[in-house]
């Protein structure tokens, strides 16, 4: 399976050198736009609207952020797939609608491989589960037990693959009946988290760590092999108990299949750029997302492992097309 997912990409990368007819001396020539999956307010929403501003600069056009919630991201992701292929248009995805969508649907409407043209990994998100802190339980030792002794009573939201695939595992691991409420961004998620409409989730520390600070939401450990500088009281997955996720959680950027690679290669140069940038890097990893940054022949092989680790994970929990 390895073997032909390395070959549709290396395929696809042929087909876009043959179809290339855009001048990368002259790109960008209008605005860009770069689509998100979730609703404003998140952190994939607070990453992008901190790289476009430093891309606007560093490429002379404006670089605007557009949202395009909904149907685990497959929206942003056909839009994208359908844009022209000149550069001016690009998707800042998670892994849930290059991993889960076409993993866990019958028909996908999509190929992650050969549909996008990779262009940068951009990082990873660094998760933390949080409960509203007016409930009774404040160690996952604590939810389990409560959970148990309440079935059907815990509410998780849910808003991307990571966390349906958390929700899978902790069902499985402790026999636990919940509720999966699922939303189409993480703000909206914390939101009904703080709300109590949801009694726990696991988001990321960009949209929580105010929360945690403000004494609202109690945190009950951190997706992580090493505790979290940022939260040194918090204990690890492995820490409190909880079951190793399986797979990796990530943001990457894509075109439209048939992007020129030369163009591809310029805005994975612009987006490392702006990564490196003390600044930048700053103002992000002041929330909690770890930053990468690769070309774009290390992010296609990055897929193709990432396809194969996905679909273990989900098999694992026994999550099958629908």
């Amino acid at each position: 399976m390895q073997r032909f997912f390395i070959f549709r990409l290396f395929a696809t990368i042929a087909l876009s050198i043959a179809c290339s007819g855009v001048s990368a001396q002259t790109w960008p020539t209008k605005n860009i736009r770069i689509v998100l999956q979730f609703s404003p307010g998140g952190a994939t929403d607070v990453v992008a609207r901190i790289l476009a501003q430093h891309l606007t600069t560093s490429l002379g056009q404006t670089v605007v952020v557009e949202n395009k919630p909904g149907a685990d991201g497959q929206i942003a992701a056909e839009f994208v797939m359908r844009a022209e292929p000149d550069g001016h248009t690009f998707f800042m995805a998670s892994n849930t609608p290059m991993m889960q969508v076409p993993l866990l649907k019958k028909n996908p409407p999509y190929d992650p491989l050969t549909s996008f043209t990779p262009v940068t990994l951009v990082g990873h998100y660094i998760y933390v589960m949080v409960a509203n802190s007016k409930l009774p339980y404040k160690t996952y030792t604590e939810l389990v037990a409560y959970g148990k002794a309440n079935p059907g009573k815990l509410n998780f939201g849910s808003h991307s693959g990571v966390t349906q695939l958390m929700f899978s595992r902790m069902s499985k691991q402790n026999g636990l009946q919940m509720n999966l409420i699922p939303y189409k961004g993480e703000a909206p998620n914390v939101n009904d988290l703080l709300g109590g409409h949801v009694d726990f989730n696991l988001v990321s520390t960009i949209s929580t760590l105010q929360h945690i600070n403000d004494g609202k939401l109690t945190p009950i450990a951190v997706m992580l092999n090493k505790r979290l500088s940022l939260l040194p009281e918090v204990p690890t997955f492995a820490e409190a108990g909880l079951p190793a996720l399986g797979a990796e959680s990530w943001a990457a950027l894509f075109g439209p299949a048939k992007l020129p690679p030369q163009i591809a290669t310029r805005m994975s140069d612009a987006v490392r750029a702006a990564i490196k940038d003390p600044e930048v890097r700053a103002r992000i990893e002041r929330q909690g997302f770890d930053l990468a940054g690769t070309t774009p022949a290390e992010l296609g092989t990055y897929m193709v492992t990432q396809l194969k680790d996905w679909k273990q994970a989900f098999d694992d929990v026994g999550l099958k097309p629908e």
